[in-house]
C-alpha cells in the first residue's frame, strides 16, 4: 500500500510543477502589464480611467461613454431622453430602459424621495440648464401637477406621460450608470484591476498600480462652490465596489439672506433643509449607489436610517449637521473599509 501511494505521488509530482510554474508566470505576466490611464470631459463633467491592460482602449471607453450620452443627456438635443421630453415618436433603447427601469424601482422603494421628474422644479429654482428667479409659492404648486415618477411608465415600446408637460432628468443617475458601462467593458476585455470614475461617482475592481486596494476620499464638506477646497473627511478601501456621494455643499446660491441647496425635495417642490451634508453610498452598481445618495440627501438622516434596515448591501457614510458642528453617521459593515 506504501509503495503504491508514493508512485502515485511520483506521477502528481510534473502535474503540480507545471500548476506553480504556470501560475507563477501567470502573476508575473499580471506584474508586468502595464496600467493604462485617460481622462477628459463627458456629461458635463470629468472622467478619469485607470485599468491594468496591454492596449489604449480609450476610444472604445469614449464611445461606450457616448452611448450613454446619447441616451440619458438633457444637454444633447438629439438624446433619447430629450425627444422624450419634446414628446417626440421615439423607442427607447436597452440603456435608456435600464436607467429608467432602477429609477423607479428606487422612486418606489424611497416612497418618492427620488424622482426623476422634478427637472421642471430644479429649473424653477434656478438650478439644471436654466437659472431663474426664486419661485414663488403659486408656481411651485403649478408645477407640482406634472411631477410624481407615478406620471410616466413604459408601455408599448414607448413612454407613456400621464401629462405632456412631464419631463424626465436622469442626471441624478446617469454618472453612475455611465461608471456601470465602462465598468462592465473592461471587465469584458478581462480586465481584472481597474477604477472608472466620472464626476466623482466611482468603480473599483482588483488593485492598483502600486500593487494596493483602491482606496477613494471622501470630500469634507465646506460651501465650497468652486470645488478648490477638496480637503478629505475619511478615505475609504471600495475595492470590487462602486460609490457615489450626493451632497448640497457645492451646489446651492444664496439669495436674501437665505442659503438654498440644489436638492429638491419632489414632495414639498423645495430644496432640502435637513441635516445631511454628504451622503454617500458603496454598493455593487454605481447607477444605484448614485440614486440612493440623492434619495438619502432628500430624506434625511432619521428616514434614511429606517430605509437602510431594509436594505444591508447598501453601505452609507452620512455627514451632518448637528447644531453647527459637522458629525458622521456610518453603516457597522462599512467600519472596516474607513482608514483612518
Amino acid at each position: 500500500m506504501g509503495a503504491d501511494r508514493n508512485k502515485k505521488l511520483i506521477w502528481q509530482l510534473p502535474f503540480l510543477a507545471v500548476l506553480i510554474i504556470g501560475t507563477i508566470l501567470i502573476i508575473r505576466q499580471q506584474q508586468n502589464t502595464p496600467y493604462q490611464r485617460c481622462s477628459g470631459a463627458i456629461f458635463g463633467t470629468t472622467y478619469t480611467i485607470s485599468y491594468q491592460y496591454d492596449k489604449d482602449l480609450q476610444p472604445e471607453l469614449v464611445s461606450a461613454m457616448l452611448q450613454v450620452d446619447s441616451a440619458l443627456s438633457m444637454f444633447n438635443e438629439q438624446s433619447i431622453i430629450s425627444r422624450i421630453n419634446r414628446n417626440e415618436a421615439v423607442s427607447p433603447n436597452e440603456m435608456f430602459l435600464n436607467v429608467f427601469n432602477l429609477a423607479q424601482q428606487v422612486s418606489k422603494d424611497t416612497e418618492g424621495a427620488f424622482d426623476i421628474t422634478v427637472a421642471p422644479l430644479v429649473n424653477a429654482w434656478g438650478f439644471g440648464f436654466k437659472k431663474g428667479e426664486m419661485p414663488s409659492r403659486a408656481v411651485i404648486d403649478s408645477l407640482h401637477q406634472f411631477v410624481g415618477y407615478q406620471k410616466v411608465s413604459y408601455k408599448g415600446n414607448s413612454i407613456q406621460k400621464e401629462d405632456k408637460r412631464v419631463m424626465l432628468d436622469c442626471s441624478a443617475i446617469a454618472k453612475g450608470y455611465g461608471v456601470d458601462v465602462v465598468a462592465q467593458l473592461l471587465r469584458d476585455k478581462g480586465i481584472q484591476n481597474y477604477l472608472v470614475e466620472i464626476g466623482g461617482e466611482v468603480a473599483t475592481k482588483g488593485i492598483s498600480d502600486k500593487r494596493l486596494p483602491w482606496k477613494i476620499g471622501v470630500t469634507k464638506p465646506t460651501d465650497d462652490s468652486l470645488a478648490v477646497g477638496g480637503e478629505l473627511q475619511t478615505v475609504l478601501n471600495v475595492t470590487d465596489k462602486c460609490m457615489a456621494t450626493s451632497g448640497n455643499y457645492r451646489n446651492f446660491y444664496y439669495k436674501g439672506g437665505q442659503k438654498y441647496a440644489h436638492t429638491i425635495d419632489p414632495k414639498t417642490g423645495r430644496p432640502v433643509q435637513h441635516s445631511i451634508l454628504s451622503a454617500t453610498v458603496v454598493a455593487d452598481q454605481c447607477a444605484k449607489a448614485d440614486a440612493y445618495a440623492t434619495a438619502f440627501m432628500v430624506m434625511g438622516l432619521d428616514r434614511a436610517k429606517q430605509l437602510l434596515e431594509k436594505h444591508p448591501e447598501l453601505l452609507v457614510y452620512f455627514i451632518y449637521d448637528d447644531k453647527g458642528q459637522s458629525r458622521i453617521w456610518y453603516s457597522p459593515s462599512l467600519k472596516d473599509k474607513i482608514q483612518e
